[in-house]
């Protein structure tokens, strides 16, 4: 039986490969004896799941070796906090908000240091991306803040900023939570970049952290210990008692990664070229409909999260109940601004995205 298609933005769905490996090892890892949720996180077995996980996943960003990988706690919303008590060093940042998880992330800052908003595009309701031209970039600023994809309203980076061009030496900071591991990341230009892994990278309760070594050591001393990149490295990310089944679940999602290959490519750079195929043909049946609308500018559509609305929208209910009917699920919109939204993350397989077309070229020409 086909399973059905999850449309989720998050917690999203997985690889069928990982959730099957999974259940084959979930009484007894690799012949230990127990479940990896029953392991000490200290003993020689899970220690070998973190070890393999995070070796994975520095090969799979190419992340260099002057960054730690940090597996923490709390989600993109704890990082908001996280972030200016480790960064800030109680003075100013500079954040560019481009829709609701960056506008979220200056509030919470606020609370620990000067926040400025260098740019926006809330007049347009974050449907583009505020020119680099625009951006007022403070020269005391201690770093400034980006959210890379804007997971709500479909708007994406297609290529990071250069600060230095800008003329700005504060480092910069991504929150990659909803489009990480689904294109390469230029490390040159990013001092920290933090994501959920519950989008792209496995299950809800673990949050990759990835780190310049020269900007660990100045926490806050209101931090938390637990909250202290540089205690947090300096342990391994096991100061406390990690999330140890979703670190396990993200490491065979990295595994899963490593193995996918779209002609001459692999790993990372073969999910880019996939999902850039899925959002073109989806963004495509959008564009050449007369029910459906997508009003994010064509240069930073998301290529994960697809926000589209039926101009007709006293038919919504019934466009969700007929996805339901053919095993296209989760495709509501956030609360916050309606319509419908399609999460095509890196574990959505190309017929999942012909599916949903197929059903909207079907429920248009039932209700043209």
């Amino acid at each position: 039986m086909t399973r059905p298609y999850n449309f989720s933005a998050g917690p999203a769905n997985l690889p069928e490969e990982v959730l099957r490996q999974a259940a084959d090892e979930m009484l007894d890892w690799h012949g230990s004896g127990m479940s990896v949720m029953e392991m000490s996180h200290r003993g020689k077995e899970f220690v070998s799941i973190y070890e393999h996980a995070e070796a994975d996943f520095r090969e799979l960003m190419a992340v260099p070796k002057h960054f730690k990988i940090l597996f923490m706690q709390g989600g993109g919303l704890a990082e908001n906090a996280i972030v200016p008590l480790n960064l800030s060093r109680g003075a100013s940042a500079d954040f560019v908000v481009t829709g609701s998880w960056s506008s979220k992330s200056q509030k919470e800052a606020r609370k620990y240091c000067d926040v400025q908003i260098a740019a926006t595009n809330e007049r347009g309701g974050h449907t583009s991306l505020p020119p680099l031209a625009s951006w007022k970039l403070r020269r005391d600023a201690r770093y400034v803040h980006l959210c890379t994809n804007e997971t709500i309203h479909g708007v994406e980076f297609q290529e990071l900023p250069d600060l230095k061009a800008l003329g700005s030496d504060a480092p910069l900071v991504l929150d990659f939570s909803s489009h990480v591991a689904s294109r390469p990341v230029d490390w040159s230009r990013v001092g920290l970049a933090f994501g959920g892994a519950q989008k792209n990278l496995g299950p809800a309760g673990v949050t990759l952290v990835v780190v310049r070594e020269d900007l660990l050591g100045h926490a806050l001393p209101i931090c938390p210990s637990a909250f202290d990149y540089k205690t947090v490295a300096d342990s391994q990310s096991m100061y406390n008692t990690p999330p140890t089944y979703a670190i396990y679940i993200a490491g065979l999602t990295f595994q899963w990664l490593k193995r996918q290959v779209e002609g001459h490519l692999s790993g990372v750079a073969a999910m880019e070229q996939r999902n850039r195929a899925k959002a073109e043909l989806l963004y495509s049946a959008i564009d050449h409909s007369g029910l459906y609308v997508n009003g994010v500018s064509k240069d930073c559509r998301s290529r994960m999260n697809v926000p589209f609305f039926l101009r007709d929208e006293s038919r919504n209910e019934a466009f969700l109940a007929g996805a339901r009917e053919r095993g296209l699920l989760q495709l509501k919109g956030h609360k916050s601004v309606g319509g419908m939204r399609a999460s095509i993350y890196n574990a959505m397989p190309l017929s999942g995205v012909v599916a949903l077309v197929d059903y909207l070229q079907e429920f248009e020409k039932r209700h043209a």
